[in-house]
């Protein structure tokens, strides 16, 4: 006999809302406070820690910081039996720094909460009243908040951190200029420049796969065993489109010979995606990094098209900065290439000077503006305060603005030209120097 349908309604409301009202037991809720001694171990980017009672080997949360006073919550990743350097693999607060004698809170109500020492919630899960009853750090470092079923209410790697925004630079912890966003039909690797109006796009996924039908789902990096040689594994890119419940294409990245399944991968300070795997079987080096998107090896992806592999300006040759354009010729490379300093954008302002070879970062991943003639891309950007130069290929007419320079690339193809504004004052005498003819050493 089959309960009433008002029964099976009251069951149903009645776990809803046991469900709702369950909380933590008193003996599993803590306070951290950040205070006492620094760990003695050597950290990535040269920083400042304290180790928090949360772990399973080989990750650990800490508070670290890489300036005086301004500390995240992060998790470790790395053993004290290894001499490596231990690596961060998720932050909480980039961006919203916390002091000394801050607070990590998990309460009763379910809610894990960040805070500094004056009550400023910096962080925090969100996870009160929603029958969150425990907190684990489950061995593949993926921290979660768990129901009275097992359910998962909140998990750390639905919020990566490294993949999706780069860290800014080694000593400045907040978010950097590059970012990797998943788009319905690609995954696309943006570059924020000073004075471009809306973020650059200088690579797309085109380089694992391409995806005709459908919409991109998911993405996942995941480690298998080679059954046939039995000492190697594979990390290998899967990637779901629509409602596939089973990958629809991937592509092998690397190939260690020993496991890999502590494997991490990281948008890079730089702009590089790069894998890096940890094998604590040696004392020493026990880091590598097993796969890198740019790398100096590839003939076709290579740390040229980094948008600032070169600094503020420079023309790079083979992964190496070659030279430094200007109005008088080109001229060899160094930290201090830059754009030349424009005093005005009237007509009689400025002139361009024009460079053979020479693409872009986004010429490559991107279409540009056309067919045109070269004279209509030519009045675009001298009608735009903004634009520094702009990129055109002759044979197919298409014409690319350019609002930051950074890196120029050198190509063999001649009909590829780059036209760079500079201030009337540097003309010499209409002179064009071609950075095809230059001779300027590798640095």
């Amino acid at each position: 006999m089959s309960s009433p349908p008002f029964l099976v309604s009251f069951l149903f409301l009645f776990l809803i809302s046991f469900l709702a009202h369950a909380s933590v037991p008193i003996n599993n809720t803590f306070k951290y406070v950040n205070e006492g001694e620094f760990g003695p171990y050597i950290v990535e980017y040269d920083g400042n820690y304290r180790t928090l009672p949360i772990f399973a080997s080989p990750f650990q949360f800490c508070f670290y910081n890489t300036t005086p006073n301004a500390y995240t919550l992060a998790l470790r990743m790395a053993t004290t039996r290894s001499e490596s350097l231990f690596r961060w693999v998720w932050e909480a607060n980039r961006g919203e720094p916390v002091g000394e004698n801050a607070t990590l809170t998990f309460g009763i109500d379910g809610n894990l909460v960040l805070a500094d020492a004056d009550g400023r919630v910096a962080w925090q899960t969100g996870t009160a009243n929603n029958g969150v009853v425990g907190l684990q750090l489950l061995p593949n470092g993926n921290l979660v908040l768990y129901d009275s079923t097992g359910k998962f209410i909140w998990q750390s790697f639905d919020y990566p951190t490294d993949t999706l925004v780069s860290r800014a630079s080694e000593a400045d912890n907040f978010d950097g200029k590059y970012s990797l966003v998943m788009e319905p039909k690609r995954l696309a690797m943006y570059y924020k420049g000073t004075n471009s109006p809306k973020p650059i796009l200088y690579a797309t996924s085109s380089v694992w796969f391409t995806i005709d039908k459908g919409s991109l789902q998911n993405i996942t990096v995941t480690c298998s065993p080679d059954t046939d040689e039995g000492y190697a594994y594979y990390l290998i890119l899967d990637y779901y489109v629509s409602n596939s419940q089973y990958p629809s294409g991937n592509r092998i990245l690397a190939r260690p010979k020993y496991s890999s399944t502590l494997t991490f991968l990281r948008l890079g300070i730089d702009g590089n995606i790069r894998l890096y795997t940890y094998y604590d079987k040696v004392d020493s080096q026990a880091w590598e990094v097993t796969y890198t998107l740019f790398d100096r090896d590839s003939e076709e992806d290579t740390e040229c098209q980094l948008p600032e592999r070169c600094g503020k300006f420079g023309l790079c040759e083979e992964n190496q900065c070659v030279a430094c354009p200007s109005p008088n010729g080109v001229m060899g490379w160094s930290k201090d290439c830059a754009p030349s300093v424009l005093s005005g954008c009237e007509a009689n302002d400025f002139f361009f000077y024009r460079l053979e070879g020479v693409d872009h970062f986004i010429s490559k991943y991107s279409k540009g503006d056309g067919p045109m003639k070269a004279k209509q891309c030519s009045d675009k950007c001298s009608k735009d305060c903004k634009c520094l130069g702009y990129f055109y290929h002759t044979l197919t007419s298409r014409c690319w603005i350019a609002y930051d320079l950074n890196t120029l690339t050198r190509v063999q193809n001649s009909t590829h030209l780059a036209y760079i504004k500079a201030p009337e004052k540097h003309a010499l005498n209409g002179a064009e120097p071609s950075c095809v003819e230059t001779n300027s050493p590798a640095i």
